[in-house]
């Protein structure tokens, strides 16, 4: 019951915040108050995960759990970036999604214990895997915004005033992209070293989905390199790529666990 309310004050807090940046005012202390929220929302929302992943036979990575701090990782980390890049309007957009996972976590209870003893290389590669996909989940809601201000000034209608400029917008989207992709590297090359069986450890879709993304988010850094491409061209490969993850990352324990109940 504790757990409950903590959870709910997590939400209420989240969406305090969204509400705050949505109306904010470009005043300083607007943004500092947000700030403060989420702060206060990412304790919250920490303290609820350690009770519930963290179970007393190992770390729990059911499905919602898996999503709720998949959220807390790409709630920090926008925090961290709106400190240094104006990234405020992200903000109205992804953390009601993060209260939604909290919630979710409580509405459809699932269980997937990763047991004690666990290599260390595999947990590497899952606190990697879940870095760069709370990293390609902000790039992708960027890359939204960026589709549409592109699309108004196409249209020449009067863009979103929350929205920063379109260079702005880019230079940060490439930016987390090459990060989140440097990190998911990194975690397929430790997770392929404890693959056995690929079939027996239920991995083929997984591995499929996650491998298309990186040769997807690849060619587009490839690209950006060497062709300079930008625009809706790199909006297109961060949103197709983004979802080939997603299918990748919880598409599989989806059909694992709530489809054949399978742990």
């Amino acid at each position: 019951m504790q757990n409950l309310s903590i959870a709910l004050v997590a939400i209420a807090l989240y969406l305090a915040a969204s509400v705050r940046i949505a109306k904010q005012t470009p005043r300083a202390e607007t943004k500092y108050q947000a700030i403060a929220l989420l702060i206060a929302a990412a304790v919250a929302h920490g303290a609820v995960l350690y009770s519930s992943v963290f179970a007393n036979s190992g770390i729990d990575l059911g499905i919602f759990n898996t999503a709720s701090l998949v959220g807390w990782c790409i709630g920090a980390s926008l925090l961290l970036i709106m400190s240094w890049r104006p990234v405020d309007s992200l903000a109205v957009m992804i953390y009601p999604i993060i209260a939604s996972m909290i919630a979710l976590t409580y509405l459809f209870p699932s269980s997937r214990i990763l047991p004690p003893g666990t290599a260390i290389g595999l947990q590497l590669h899952i606190v990697l895997s879940i870095i760069a996909y709370g990293l390609f989940a902000i790039a992708a809601v960027q890359a939204i915004y960026l589709g549409i201000a592109d699309y108004k000034i196409r249209h020449h209608r009067p863009s979103m005033d929350f929205l920063p400029p379109l260079p702005t917008m880019e230079t940060v989207l490439f930016q987390l992209t090459g990060f989140a992709f440097v990190m998911l590297t990194v975690s397929l090359a430790l997770g392929s070293m404890y693959i056995a069986d690929i079939r027996a450890q239920h991995l083929t879709h997984k591995v499929v989905f996650s491998v298309i993304a990186w040769g997807v988010f690849a060619t587009l850094i490839c690209g950006r390199l060497g062709f300079g491409w930008r625009g809706r061209r790199a909006i297109k490969f961060v949103i197709s790529g983004f979802v080939s993850l997603a299918l990748g990352f919880f598409g599989s324990k989806a059909v694992l666990e709530l489809v054949l109940h399978r742990v």
